[in-house]
């Protein structure tokens, strides 16, 4: 994140964890980080005021997933309601990017894919080289689809399990976004548009078949 604001506050609430930090000056002072599973509408904002100046920063960054339909949506709900209150930026970041980073910055090498638990039994995919750097698109698969898509990439994130219940003996390391890991990534991948990214097309309909924004 260089030539980021002095002091970013980064929400995560894509997946079963509920996360966020307070980084200022290339350092993360403050963060907490649960699995909520659901319920993030009721965590996330006590959880940001307990941060120090309740949570203000000049910046603000928010996972856009893909992830959750309703997780992504509190967190960017609560991004944007701060910027507009706070005269702040804000931006947004891939989850799938936010835990290839923080794979890669424990000692991973080669290439990986990092997948999570998607809807209808399927996972968001997406692969990464050290960076990280993306090598594809994100696409959302049926787990045998994704083991014959693998490779001799490694398979990391929350979606591996679903890979394990058709290949038991398949290895891989779950994991999902921690806000604090932000630091982590590069500038071109903490500058995303902050609004949804889906992966899929929602279960959710509007009246007359029109799908959520």
């Amino acid at each position: 994140m260089t030539d980021a604001p002095s002091r970013t506050l980064v929400i995560d609430t894509a997946t079963a964890a509920c996360s966020v930090a307070l980084i200022e000056d290339g350092r993360v002072i403050a963060a907490q980080h649960r699995e909520v599973g659901r319920g993030h509408a009721e965590q996330l904002l006590p959880m940001i005021a307990d941060l120090p100046d309740g949570g203000r920063a000049a910046h603000i960054l928010v996972d856009v997933g893909p992830g959750s339909f309703t997780g992504l949506r509190v967190g960017i709900a609560a991004a944007r309601g701060l910027a507009l209150g706070w005269d702040a930026s804000v931006a947004g970041y891939s989850s799938l990017s936010l835990i290839a980073a923080a794979d890669f910055a424990a000692g991973r090498t080669g290439e990986i894919a990092v997948m999570l638990e998607g809807g209808h039994g399927e996972v968001f995919v997406q692969s990464f080289t050290a960076g990280p750097a993306p090598l594809d698109d994100l696409a959302s698969l049926k787990p045998d689809v994704a083991i014959a898509a693998l490779g001799d990439r490694y398979p990391v994130g929350n979606g591996v399990r679903w890979l394990q219940q058709v290949a038991p003996e398949l290895a891989g390391q779950p994991a999902l976004p921690d806000a604090s890991d932000a630091l982590l990534l590069p500038q071109a991948l903490a500058t995303l548009p902050p609004r949804p990214v889906y992966g899929r097309a929602p279960d959710a309909k509007l009246p007359g078949g029109k799908v959520p924004a």
